[in-house]
């Protein structure tokens, strides 16, 4: 096993090493004296050839003690949207003890764009640095950033030594979220708080009862504790929102429709679960059950990034049919 390690670190060694413009001129100076030394047997052009080429070796040796035991480690945001720009990062460690790591740029290959370089100069033993740059990632699903490699010309800039890309992290790219066009604000206009007769944390009275061990003392009754001669406590009425189904109807077909139709069921079902809403989402092949809240959000946001529109169709069942009980509506978002 260890043959078959040393033969991968030879055809495909962790770090790259490549003479640069000033580099190249370097080594054709150390070969010209040296071969001019040969001919003339002269020793001031042995010595200044012996000066290049002791240039070139602890020029390798510093660089390699710069990069070595430099760790990297994601730091990306918790949503990511499509078309829109979000912030990526990695923190850089330096995990040697005494050494310091100078002169560091990270090289940053986006998806279909162009390099980016952000030059660091330097990260203490024992330190970490975050580096951050701002990416826009063009469609939803899943996506392979492109990956950072990290290279460095220290000490003398005749050499560019880089490491293997690394990072190439596989991301879940949600659909874009739009403001919410004013023709639909006005079918949502009963989204807002409505009253609901059962108890919960809301502002309108519900109930008197007897105070309970745990009840939240700042809802006791002084009035009518006053009166009883015992503790009294009020229940709330719950405050909720209008319950909605979102349905993604037409035949659904990739293209620019399609996105478009699922950009806008993603907006209004963030807008909704924003104001406390319960959501449902339906479609071809696709039913997210009703609720509400940051676990509702990252549902409905994860389903609308995956779903195919070319799924079989027995995968399509048509819409998956919810309870349509009283305060659920129904909005229709078409997608074909």
């Amino acid at each position: 096993m260890r043959v078959f390690h040393w033969i991968s670190r030879i055809w495909r060694p962790r770090r790259t090493i490549w003479p640069t413009r000033d580099g190249w001129w370097s080594l054709f100076a150390a070969v010209g004296l040296g071969v001019a030394a040969v001919n003339t047997g002269n020793n001031l052009l042995y010595l200044l050839s012996a000066m290049l080429l002791a240039l070139v070796v602890v020029s390798g040796i510093l660089s390699e003690a710069v990069i070595r035991r430099l760790r990297l480690a994601p730091a990306l945001p918790d949503e990511i949207h499509a078309r829109q720009p979000t912030l990526l990062g990695i923190t850089l460690r330096n995990i040697k003890r005494w050494t310091p790591s100078y002169s560091i740029t990270v090289e940053v290959h986006d998806a279909g764009g162009p390099r980016r370089f952000i030059y660091v100069p330097r990260i203490a033993p024992g330190e970490s640095r975050l580096v951050t740059w701002e990416a826009t990632l063009p469609r939803r699903g899943r996506q392979r950033l492109g990956g950072v490699r990290v290279t460095t010309r220290f000490p003398f800039g005749i050499f560019l030594k880089a490491s293997q890309l690394a990072l190439q992290e596989e991301v879940l790219v949600y659909p874009a979220l739009d403001p919410v066009p004013s023709a639909r604000l006005g079918e949502l206009g009963g989204s807002g708080a409505t009253h609901t007769r059962r108890r919960g944390r809301g502002v309108d009275l519900h109930n008197l009862r007897d105070y309970r061990p745990g009840d939240d003392p700042r809802l006791i009754h002084w009035k009518s504790t006053a009166k009883a001669g015992a503790l009294t406590v009020r229940e709330l009425e719950a405050e909720t929102t209008l319950d909605t189904r979102i349905a993604l109807v037409g035949a659904p077909r990739a293209g620019e429709r399609l996105e478009a139709g699922i950009t806008e069921a993603a907006s209004l079902a963030a807008h909704l679960l924003r104001a406390g809403a319960q959501v449902e989402v339906t479609g071809p092949g696709l039913h997210v059950p009703l609720g509400r809240g940051p676990a509702q959000r990252h549902a409905v946001l994860t389903a609308l990034a995956l779903w195919d529109p070319d799924a079989p169709r027995r995968a399509r069942a048509g819409r998956v049919e919810g309870a349509r009980g009283a305060g659920l509506r129904e909005i229709r978002v078409s997608v074909g």
